[in-house]
């Protein structure tokens, strides 16, 4: 079995007109969204094997306070190829995870998470900022991930409250 968790950066500020899109940082509500998802995720007992995230400033705040929520002490891995993928190249970056991860976090932007989650579970529900899609392959290796064994497990986001 893979797991995998698709995660949109928390909530990111536009204030700033003169930053680039890359190098937006985190709003005071991302701030505090990104270290809550990661405290849902420990609550549940979730601990990756790998977390590889966009590098783009709010993308890379968002996996770094998640790690640290949950107590990953592993490196966080940054590819450039998150930012702005097709659902593609995001689909070729997890089939090239190493076989000896079960569960992997992919940090990264919309609308290309959005597209993946629907097209490995017809997700379509837009993923809001730090919404997590959890998706489970019944599979050994990631270059097997496929629609076909990929199961939806749950969709979490800030909103939602736990009723």
């Amino acid at each position: 079995m893979k797991k995998l968790y698709i995660i949109r950066h928390a909530k990111s500020s536009r204030s700033d007109e003169t930053l680039e899109d890359f190098e937006r940082p985190l709003n005071k509500r991302g701030k505090e969204n990104a270290p809550m998802m990661g405290e849902r995720l420990k609550e549940r007992g979730i601990m990756p094997d790998i977390i590889i995230s966009s590098p783009a400033k709010r993308a890379k705040s968002t996996a770094e306070m998640i790690a640290k929520e949950i107590g990953y002490e592993k490196r966080v891995l940054f590819d450039e190829n998150i930012y702005e993928a097709s659902v593609d190249e995001l689909r070729k970056i997890l089939t090239c995870i190493n076989d000896k991860n079960s569960a992997a976090f992919l940090v990264g932007h919309n609308p290309s998470l959005n597209d993946l989650a629907n097209y490995y579970v017809h997700h379509e529900e837009n993923i809001p900022t730090c919404g997590i899609v959890e998706v489970e392959f019944e599979c050994n290796k990631w270059s097997d991930i496929e629609p076909k064994n990929a199961k939806f497990l749950s969709f979490e986001y800030p909103k939602k409250s736990d009723g």
